[in-house]
């Protein structure tokens, strides 16, 4: 909530909606607000995310399964929320913010990777029914850490230069929203220039 608070402060005329988006109700409760007080949703940007970073000798079954929840039923749950009111208006974005793990399960990233790849497997099949229907369904591959306060903590050695700028991401992301339907992007990958790859 205070991460909430902080943007809210930040940036002019915003709304904050909390909930949890792994629970159905919470989610189905959270969108009836936005569409009572905001209107329809144009535009739907998935950046919730867990940080299980363990082995599978570390990963409990908790542990997996709330990865899962988070990552790929919460992304689930809400483009079933906005999915009804833009293939009525025949027109929409579904941006998905997703992560190298959704590519390459390394040794350290058990739940995380799964669930990402699992994520990423669930945009393809948006994509590929709704595209037709108007509705552009994009996958933004994170290969990098993203710069902020979490991050410096968990890595205070980490060269600034080789964090990702969320305000950069941010400018993407609007980009991919604002593509025309004649040339589409559905997955795109970001890193900063000195990421090895």
């Amino acid at each position: 909530k205070s991460n909430l608070d902080k943007v809210l402060t930040t940036l002019r005329h915003a709304r904050g909606y909390v909930c949890d988006a792994s629970d159905e109700q919470q989610v189905q409760e959270a969108f009836d607000t936005i569409r009572n007080e905001l209107g329809v949703v144009h535009t739907l940007i998935y950046n919730a995310g867990s940080r299980d970073f363990h082995n599978i000798e570390a990963t409990d079954a908790i542990m997996f399964e709330q990865a899962w929840k988070t990552n790929t039923l919460g992304c689930f749950l809400t483009a079933k929320q906005v999915i009804p009111d833009m293939k009525e208006a025949g027109a929409g974005n579904i941006i998905i913010i997703g992560a190298t793990a959704s590519l390459t399960g390394n040794a350290g990233f058990t739940a995380f990777a799964s669930s990402k790849a699992a994520q990423r497997s669930l945009a393809q099949s948006m994509a590929r029914q709704l595209g037709p229907a108007g509705i552009h369904v994009s996958y933004v591959i994170i290969d990098a850490i993203v710069d902020s306060p979490i991050s410096r903590n968990m890595f205070p050695n980490i060269d600034g230069e080789g964090l990702i700028q969320p305000d950069d991401v941010a400018d993407t992301v609007f980009y991919l929203s604002r593509q025309e339907r004649s040339a589409w992007t559905f997955e795109l990958d970001l890193r900063p220039y000195c990421e090895q790859w």
